[in-house]
């Protein structure tokens, strides 16, 4: 089965940008309640995820940042951790099965790599509860 009719789409989605800032990243991933949100670039290609530890270690390695200074530092200057791979939107859930076992959500792109939305690995493995045969 292809993930298109799995894929929340990037107007339901949590993600940042590449322009936005370290105090936007932190409200954003505060209101959204999420540990770990996408990131895309100006051209809305997927580029990583950002996660909450991300933040800290840049905030605990940085001499001289705070809170009240965060918004002073983009998210594209923040090392991103963990790179979640991301899948093209002509995938099958076969591809996605590895990639859940270590990932929250699986980022889908076009075949430009532009952002289209996610894959939430619960709907991964509540499609294989469904479909597991004796």
């Amino acid at each position: 089965m292809e993930i298109r009719s799995f894929l929340l789409p990037k107007d339901k989605v949590a993600y940042l940008t590449t322009a936005q800032s370290m105090t936007e990243a932190l409200e954003l991933l505060e209101a959204s309640q999420y540990s770990a949100v996408p990131v895309i670039d100006t051209d809305g290609k997927y580029i990583g995820t950002l996660s909450e530890g991300d933040l800290l270690w840049k905030l605990k390695c940085t001499s001289g940042l705070n809170f009240d200074n965060m918004g002073e530092i983009p998210v594209s200057g923040i090392k991103k951790r963990i790179y979640n791979e991301c899948v093209a939107i002509n995938a099958h859930m076969e591809d996605m099965l590895t990639l859940a076992a270590d990932q929250n959500f699986v980022p889908v792109v076009d075949d430009d790599r532009v952002f289209l939305g996610i894959v939430r690995r619960k709907d991964i493995i509540e499609y294989y509860t469904r479909n597991i045969t004796d």
